[in-house]
């Protein structure tokens, strides 16, 4: 073993002796009940091309012309179906789609990473049936309004006859305000590519809502935006509702879906906890590796807040969705060794280089499996109100928390409460050989 190693494997030994004697509670599994109200994923197709065949939409599109379809680099469920469905519609008017990815500096910034991101939710030439370009190429579409600044978009799009946006509406992890996730921002922030998107986060997040919502107008007055498909989940990560909207409708209705959103979205129903672990973190699951209206760990506290409250945060590895991009983990305490050997800096740091949190990118202590990382964080929560009876929480990422792990000191919480069932006894954390849960 080489001296360095030998050094590492002693000093992790000296931390293993200072937790071993923690004890790791018992766990139940419970679910939590929300609305299940979807959509069956057969009637997706018609409802995009209900919505799409309007006039103040499909109307618009003529024989011939080339149409620009965005996809963006979050998990939406069905993403391929309603992906397709579009093109579809656009062929069956006689034009010639495209597909462009529209995420920023998502993808480490590359054309290349991007087109990864959409190959992993099967949005690629052969299954979507036309090209999909991807290129970090800009053009200044536009000055903005109110502050007159230099407005970017994808190169591709921008040389398109018609673009229409496809993406999720749900409350944002960092800013408030009446556009947050959904078309608007896909606009400002998605087609603005690297650029764009590193004009608008190096302003102050206070104005940040306000910069989405007037770049967003400015590509609206500038790029021949036909409209877009917003899509809503259910807590279940199930499609709850999809809408068409025309330009117009963008800017008059998105903040009423975003309302309906924050009603849909997943949450954890308890206040607080003192241990919350979370298996993977990952950009498919959250623009910051989690969402924060889940763990209630925000980027920007002083302009947002919500979620659970815990005193300490795990989180034990990497989707393989992300990539090795692992913003996100600087907002737990504690990490593993897993998920740190995965962690690829060069798809990590241009996010944090374009959205300048670059705490999110801060490494958290590192044990060597998770077992060990349990037990640190249970360790060190002094403010925990029964340290004989501890409240731990695991979920297996922010986006699936309708089945959920809670420690036996939270069954007095649940029981006789309708919006939860107990679906197991109390029961030991299955670790294997390794000290992992997996």
């Amino acid at each position: 073993m080489p001296p360095a190693a030998a050094r590492e494997e002693q000093d992790m030994e000296t931390i293993t002796n200072l937790i071993k004697d923690t004890p790791i509670p018992k766990m139940v599994k419970v679910r939590q009940n929300f609305d299940k109200t979807c959509i069956p994923e057969s009637d997706i197709p018609g409802i995009i091309t209900r919505e799409l065949d309007r006039p103040e939409i499909g109307g618009k599109i003529q024989p011939g012309q080339k149409i620009a379809i965005t996809c963006g680099s979050r998990g939406i469920n069905h993403n391929a179906v309603m992906a397709r469905a579009i093109v579809d519609f656009v062929k069956s008017k006689g034009a010639e789609p495209y597909i462009v990815a529209a995420m920023g500096s998502h993808g480490g910034a590359t054309a290349e990473g991007q087109l990864q991101i959409l190959k992993d939710y099967g949005i690629t030439e052969e299954a979507m049936g036309c090209p999909v370009k991807s290129s970090m190429e800009t053009v200044q579409i536009g000055i903005s309004g109110m502050r007159h600044q230099p407005v970017f978009m994808d190169k591709n799009a921008s040389e398109a006859d018609g673009i229409i946006l496809f993406n999720r509406i749900k409350p944002h992890t960092s800013f408030r305000g009446p556009y947050e996730s959904g078309l608007m921002k896909m606009m400002a922030i998605g087609l603005g590519k690297q650029k764009g998107a590193e004009s608008i986060h190096h302003q102050s997040p206070a104005i940040m809502h306000e910069l989405v919502e007037e770049y967003g107008r400015t590509i609206l007055e500038n790029a021949p935006v036909l409209g877009g498909i917003a899509i809503i989940e259910n807590a279940y990560d199930d499609t709850y509702l999809i809408k068409g909207l025309s330009p117009e409708e963008i800017i008059s209705e998105e903040p009423k879906l975003k309302e309906i959103s924050y009603k849909t979205i997943a949450h954890l129903l308890f206040d607080k906890c003192d241990v919350l672990v979370v298996d993977k973190i990952g950009k498919n699951i959250s623009g910051d590796g989690m969402d924060p209206n889940v763990s209630g760990r925000f980027v920007q506290p002083k302009y947002c807040s919500g979620g659970i409250q815990a005193e300490k945060c795990v989180i034990l590895d990497l989707t393989d969705e992300t990539h090795g991009n692992a913003q996100g983990i600087g907002l737990a305490e504690v990490t593993t060794r897993r998920l740190f050997n995965k962690m690829k800096l060069e798809m990590t740091y241009p996010t944090g280089v374009t959205n300048t949190f670059l705490h999110l990118m801060k490494i958290p202590m590192i044990m060597d499996n998770d077992r060990e990382a349990l037990q640190l964080a249970l360790m060190c929560c002094p403010e925990a109100e029964d340290h004989d009876h501890m409240k731990m929480i695991r979920i297996p990422n922010t986006a699936h928390i309708g089945v959920i792990e809670i420690s036996e000191g939270m069954l007095p919480l649940v029981e006789n409460n309708p919006n939860f069932e107990v679906l197991t006894e109390p029961y030991d954390l299955p670790f294997d050989e390794n000290g992992n849960l997996f």
